[in-house]
């Protein structure tokens, strides 16, 4: 008897090439057909949606009114996602797997300087290369805001964010969905590389949102006509 466990980061629910495969256009939606095929696929196969709480859970909540939906989608995620705190201190996680983040992390902060200190420097050679063509200071000042430290600032906060933040766990309920994932042997979903690139690290089942409610509907067209009983543990 099937006795799937899932455990849901945000993205799980708001992840754009999800709600463009299920033809569904807004936001709120789109995250409204996710839950109901988690309804129903608890429903009929006993199917677990677990969400980290109250982290991810506030995300989740703070997200659909942040973007005006209904309290029924409120409702759902009250109702069909298991809120349950990850066990932070005795899961445990193998210490190769913190030497390996610190040794990225140090690799991607590196990244950072190198490209900080590329864009100053080129920022002040423009600086100087246009300095003859001002009449006064303050016409170099003026001209050197606009034209270019506001370019490369611009430039350099997309490149920054980049090489900090891609393929990494930049966040409190990002480790919440991994280690909760990891104490009940269930499977992470998430659009985020970082968690799939840790979630590998941890021998953690990794479904990409993009293709989770394709997964559920996968399941339920081939249940059982007969509702199956829930998991005790999730049947709250």
């Amino acid at each position: 008897m099937l006795r799937q466990r899932f455990v849901l980061d945000t993205t799980a629910l708001t992840d754009l090439q999800a709600r463009e495969k299920l033809d569904v256009a807004g936001m709120c939606d789109g995250m409204r057909k996710v839950l109901e095929l988690i309804a129903s696929a608890r429903l009929q196969l006993g199917i677990s949606c677990y969400v980290p709480f109250p982290s991810v859970y506030n995300e989740l909540r703070e997200f659909a009114q942040n973007n005006g939906c209904d309290a029924d989608v409120i409702a759902k995620i009250d109702t069909w996602l298991v809120k349950k705190a990850p066990d932070r201190y005795n899961v445990q996680i193998p210490s190769k797997v913190f030497h390996e983040y610190v040794s990225h992390m140090r690799e991607r902060i590196n990244k950072g300087m190198v490209i900080a200190e590329e864009t100053i420097w080129e920022s002040s050679t423009d600086c100087l290369l246009i300095q003859t063509k001002a009449d006064n200071k303050k016409d170099i000042e003026a001209e050197i805001e606009r034209g270019v430290i506001g370019v490369h600032i611009g430039k350099f906060r997309n490149k920054y964010r980049s090489a900090l933040r891609y393929g990494i766990l930049d966040s409190a309920p990002d480790i919440d969905v991994l280690i909760l994932a990891r104490e009940l042997e269930a499977a992470v979903v998430a659009s985020d590389f970082g968690i799939q690139k840790w979630a590998e690290e941890l021998g953690v089942r990794f479904v990409p949102a993009s293709t989770f409610p394709m997964i559920l509907q996968e399941y339920l067209e081939h249940a059982p006509l007969a509702t199956l009983p829930l998991d005790r543990e999730s049947d709250i």
